[in-house]
Protein backbone atom coordinates (compact mmCIF):
# COMPACT_ATOMS: atom_id res chain seq x y z
CA UNK A 1 0.00 0.00 0.00
CA UNK A 2 2.95 2.37 -0.37
CA UNK A 3 1.09 4.06 -3.23
CA UNK A 4 -1.61 6.10 -1.50
CA UNK A 5 -4.67 4.20 -2.65
CA UNK A 6 -7.62 3.16 -0.52
CA UNK A 7 -10.58 1.11 -1.72
CA UNK A 8 -13.61 0.90 0.52
CA UNK A 9 -13.45 1.69 4.24
CA UNK A 10 -10.09 0.88 5.84
CA UNK A 11 -9.04 0.83 9.50
CA UNK A 12 -5.83 2.63 10.41
CA UNK A 13 -3.95 3.15 13.66
CA UNK A 14 -3.50 6.64 15.07
CA UNK A 15 -0.26 6.85 17.03
CA UNK A 16 -0.60 9.87 19.31
CA UNK A 17 -0.86 7.65 22.41
CA UNK A 18 2.49 5.89 21.83
CA UNK A 19 4.27 9.25 21.94
CA UNK A 20 2.60 11.56 24.47
CA UNK A 21 -0.11 11.62 27.14
CA UNK A 22 -3.50 11.44 25.49
CA UNK A 23 -7.16 10.66 26.06
CA UNK A 24 -9.69 11.60 28.68
CA UNK A 25 -7.41 10.28 31.44
CA UNK A 26 -4.28 11.77 29.80
CA UNK A 27 -2.59 8.40 30.23
CA UNK A 28 1.20 8.35 29.92
CA UNK A 29 2.58 6.75 26.77
CA UNK A 30 4.16 3.29 27.00
CA UNK A 31 7.89 2.79 27.00
CA UNK A 32 9.54 1.82 23.72
CA UNK A 33 8.99 -1.89 24.32
CA UNK A 34 5.30 -1.25 24.87
CA UNK A 35 5.08 0.97 21.79
CA UNK A 36 6.67 -1.76 19.67
CA UNK A 37 4.24 -4.30 21.13
CA UNK A 38 1.19 -2.41 19.89
CA UNK A 39 2.80 -1.80 16.48
CA UNK A 40 3.71 -5.48 16.15
CA UNK A 41 0.17 -6.50 17.07
CA UNK A 42 -1.23 -4.04 14.55
CA UNK A 43 0.84 -5.66 11.80
CA UNK A 44 -0.25 -9.14 12.93
CA UNK A 45 -3.87 -7.99 12.78
CA UNK A 46 -3.44 -6.75 9.22
CA UNK A 47 -3.43 -3.00 9.83
CA UNK A 48 -1.44 -1.31 7.09
CA UNK A 49 -2.16 2.39 7.70
CA UNK A 50 -0.34 4.37 10.40
CA UNK A 51 -0.96 8.02 11.27
CA UNK A 52 1.55 10.01 13.30
CA UNK A 53 2.77 13.61 13.69
CA UNK A 54 5.69 15.63 15.07
CA UNK A 55 3.29 17.04 17.69
CA UNK A 56 2.87 13.51 19.08
CA UNK A 57 6.28 13.80 20.80
CA UNK A 58 8.21 10.52 20.39
CA UNK A 59 5.60 8.89 18.13
CA UNK A 60 7.38 9.52 14.81
CA UNK A 61 10.71 8.35 16.20
CA UNK A 62 9.23 5.16 17.59
CA UNK A 63 7.32 4.36 14.42
CA UNK A 64 10.46 5.03 12.40
CA UNK A 65 12.56 2.69 14.52
CA UNK A 66 9.88 0.02 14.29
CA UNK A 67 9.67 0.35 10.50
CA UNK A 68 13.46 0.22 10.33
CA UNK A 69 13.40 -3.17 12.08
CA UNK A 70 11.31 -4.69 9.28
CA UNK A 71 12.42 -6.20 6.00
CA UNK A 72 12.06 -3.67 3.13
CA UNK A 73 9.41 -5.78 1.37
CA UNK A 74 7.25 -5.92 4.50
CA UNK A 75 7.71 -2.23 5.21
CA UNK A 76 6.64 -1.33 1.66
CA UNK A 77 3.13 -2.67 2.35
CA UNK A 78 2.27 0.14 4.74
CA UNK A 79 0.78 3.60 4.24
CA UNK A 80 2.68 6.08 6.41
CA UNK A 81 0.85 9.32 7.18
CA UNK A 82 2.27 12.24 9.14
CA UNK A 83 1.73 15.96 9.50
CA UNK A 84 3.46 19.34 9.60
CA UNK A 85 2.38 22.59 11.20
CA UNK A 86 2.06 21.59 14.85
CA UNK A 87 5.36 20.78 16.52
CA UNK A 88 6.61 19.45 19.85
CA UNK A 89 8.64 21.47 22.35
CA UNK A 90 10.60 18.90 24.34
CA UNK A 91 11.67 21.50 26.91
CA UNK A 92 8.11 22.35 27.92
CA UNK A 93 6.62 18.98 26.88
CA UNK A 94 3.93 20.77 24.95
CA UNK A 95 2.90 21.23 21.32
CA UNK A 96 3.02 24.56 19.49
CA UNK A 97 1.83 25.72 16.09
CA UNK A 98 4.09 27.29 13.47
CA UNK A 99 3.08 27.40 9.80
CA UNK A 100 6.07 29.41 8.59
CA UNK A 101 7.88 27.95 5.60
CA UNK A 102 11.10 27.41 7.53
CA UNK A 103 9.35 25.54 10.33
CA UNK A 104 7.36 23.41 7.88
CA UNK A 105 10.41 22.53 5.79
CA UNK A 106 12.39 21.55 8.91
CA UNK A 107 9.45 19.42 10.01
CA UNK A 108 9.16 17.71 6.62
CA UNK A 109 12.90 16.99 6.54
CA UNK A 110 12.79 15.55 10.04
CA UNK A 111 9.78 13.35 9.28
CA UNK A 112 11.39 11.96 6.16
CA UNK A 113 14.59 11.27 8.08
CA UNK A 114 12.79 9.50 10.90
CA UNK A 115 10.21 7.60 8.85
CA UNK A 116 12.16 6.95 5.68
CA UNK A 117 9.10 7.56 3.52
CA UNK A 118 5.93 9.63 3.84
CA UNK A 119 2.94 8.58 1.74
CA UNK A 120 0.61 11.32 2.96
CA UNK A 121 1.70 14.63 4.47
CA UNK A 122 -1.08 16.59 6.17
CA UNK A 123 -1.14 20.24 7.18
CA UNK A 124 -1.72 20.03 10.93
CA UNK A 125 -4.04 22.57 12.59
CA UNK A 126 -5.19 23.61 9.11
CA UNK A 127 -7.31 26.63 9.92
CA UNK A 128 -8.67 28.99 7.29
CA UNK A 129 -5.87 31.41 8.16
CA UNK A 130 -3.16 28.74 7.86
CA UNK A 131 -4.48 27.46 4.55
CA UNK A 132 -4.31 30.97 3.08
CA UNK A 133 -0.61 31.39 3.91
CA UNK A 134 1.79 31.43 0.93
CA UNK A 135 4.33 29.72 3.21
CA UNK A 136 2.06 26.69 3.47
CA UNK A 137 1.69 26.41 -0.30
CA UNK A 138 5.46 26.77 -0.70
CA UNK A 139 6.11 24.06 1.88
CA UNK A 140 3.68 21.70 0.14
CA UNK A 141 5.60 22.24 -3.10
CA UNK A 142 8.77 21.39 -1.19
CA UNK A 143 7.19 18.19 0.14
CA UNK A 144 6.26 17.11 -3.37
CA UNK A 145 9.81 17.81 -4.52
CA UNK A 146 11.01 15.45 -1.77
CA UNK A 147 8.89 12.63 -3.14
CA UNK A 148 5.82 12.90 -0.88
CA UNK A 149 3.13 11.24 -2.97
CA UNK A 150 -0.05 12.75 -1.51
CA UNK A 151 -1.08 15.79 0.53
CA UNK A 152 -3.81 16.29 3.10
CA UNK A 153 -5.13 18.70 5.71
CA UNK A 154 -6.22 18.02 9.28
CA UNK A 155 -9.12 20.37 10.02
CA UNK A 156 -11.38 21.05 12.97
CA UNK A 157 -14.09 23.26 11.48
CA UNK A 158 -16.32 23.05 8.43
CA UNK A 159 -15.13 26.32 6.89
CA UNK A 160 -11.51 25.16 6.85
CA UNK A 161 -12.56 21.78 5.49
CA UNK A 162 -14.42 23.36 2.61
CA UNK A 163 -11.56 25.72 1.90
CA UNK A 164 -9.11 22.81 1.79
CA UNK A 165 -11.41 20.77 -0.43
CA UNK A 166 -12.00 23.67 -2.80
CA UNK A 167 -8.30 24.47 -3.12
CA UNK A 168 -7.60 21.35 -5.16
CA UNK A 169 -4.30 20.93 -3.30
CA UNK A 170 -5.25 17.99 -1.13
CA UNK A 171 -6.00 14.35 -1.81
CA UNK A 172 -7.27 13.75 1.74
CA UNK A 173 -8.84 15.58 4.68
CA UNK A 174 -8.72 14.41 8.30
CA UNK A 175 -11.35 15.37 10.87
CA UNK A 176 -13.38 13.92 13.77
CA UNK A 177 -16.62 12.14 12.93
CA UNK A 178 -18.82 9.94 15.10
CA UNK A 179 -22.40 9.56 16.31
CA UNK A 180 -22.04 12.41 18.79
CA UNK A 181 -20.08 14.72 16.47
CA UNK A 182 -21.62 15.03 13.01
CA UNK A 183 -20.23 18.49 12.25
CA UNK A 184 -18.46 17.28 9.13
CA UNK A 185 -21.42 15.35 7.72
CA UNK A 186 -22.01 17.98 4.99
CA UNK A 187 -18.32 17.87 4.05
CA UNK A 188 -18.48 14.08 3.69
CA UNK A 189 -21.25 14.51 1.14
CA UNK A 190 -19.18 17.06 -0.76
CA UNK A 191 -16.09 14.85 -0.65
CA UNK A 192 -18.06 11.92 -2.04
CA UNK A 193 -18.48 13.91 -5.25
CA UNK A 194 -14.72 14.36 -5.57
CA UNK A 195 -11.66 12.14 -5.38
CA UNK A 196 -10.69 13.48 -1.93
CA UNK A 197 -10.34 10.81 0.76
CA UNK A 198 -11.88 11.31 4.23
CA UNK A 199 -9.73 10.27 7.19
CA UNK A 200 -11.97 10.05 10.25
CA UNK A 201 -10.56 10.23 13.75
CA UNK A 202 -12.16 9.84 17.19
CA UNK A 203 -14.72 7.24 16.09
CA UNK A 204 -15.58 6.57 19.75
CA UNK A 205 -15.66 10.28 20.74
CA UNK A 206 -12.63 9.86 23.05
CA UNK A 207 -14.33 6.90 24.74
CA UNK A 208 -17.69 8.58 25.32
CA UNK A 209 -19.41 6.10 22.97
CA UNK A 210 -17.94 3.00 24.63
CA UNK A 211 -20.32 1.36 27.09
CA UNK A 212 -17.87 0.08 29.70
CA UNK A 213 -15.69 -2.99 29.41
CA UNK A 214 -18.58 -5.47 29.13
CA UNK A 215 -20.27 -3.58 26.32
CA UNK A 216 -17.16 -2.32 24.58
CA UNK A 217 -17.33 -4.73 21.64
CA UNK A 218 -20.93 -3.98 20.72
CA UNK A 219 -20.37 -0.25 21.35
CA UNK A 220 -17.45 -0.40 18.96
CA UNK A 221 -19.51 -2.21 16.35
CA UNK A 222 -22.24 0.41 16.62
CA UNK A 223 -19.70 3.24 16.26
CA UNK A 224 -18.18 1.69 13.16
CA UNK A 225 -21.61 0.87 11.68
CA UNK A 226 -22.55 4.53 11.93
CA UNK A 227 -19.39 5.57 10.10
CA UNK A 228 -19.78 2.87 7.45
CA UNK A 229 -23.30 4.13 6.80
CA UNK A 230 -21.92 7.58 5.99
CA UNK A 231 -18.66 6.73 4.20
CA UNK A 232 -18.12 4.22 1.40
CA UNK A 233 -14.44 5.00 0.84
CA UNK A 234 -12.12 6.35 3.50
CA UNK A 235 -9.93 5.64 6.51
CA UNK A 236 -11.09 5.32 10.12
CA UNK A 237 -8.37 5.81 12.71
CA UNK A 238 -8.48 3.93 15.97
CA UNK A 239 -6.07 5.20 18.60
CA UNK A 240 -4.68 3.06 21.40
CA UNK A 241 -1.40 2.05 23.00
CA UNK A 242 -2.71 -1.29 24.29
CA UNK A 243 -2.54 -4.44 22.14
CA UNK A 244 -5.65 -6.00 23.70
CA UNK A 245 -7.64 -2.81 23.16
CA UNK A 246 -6.46 -2.74 19.56
CA UNK A 247 -7.55 -6.35 19.05
CA UNK A 248 -11.03 -5.49 20.29
CA UNK A 249 -11.27 -2.45 18.01
CA UNK A 250 -10.17 -4.46 14.98
CA UNK A 251 -12.73 -7.16 15.80
CA UNK A 252 -15.46 -4.53 16.20
CA UNK A 253 -14.56 -2.98 12.86
CA UNK A 254 -14.53 -6.29 10.99
CA UNK A 255 -17.77 -7.56 12.55
CA UNK A 256 -19.65 -4.25 12.44
CA UNK A 257 -22.48 -5.55 10.21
Amino acid sequence: MSAFKVDGLELGLGLVSIGRPWGVASAAPPDEKGAFAVLERAVELGIQIFDTAPAYASSEERLGRFLGSLEPQERSRFVIMTKAGEHWDSDSSAPFVDHSRDALVRSIDRSLRLLGRVDLLQVHKATVEALALPDVADALDYARSCGVSALGASVSDLEAGRMALGSGLFQALQFPFNRSNRLFGPLLAEMAASAALPILNRPFAMGALVDGEQGALESGRAAFRFIAGAVERGIVLTGTAKPDHLEQNVLAFRTRQ
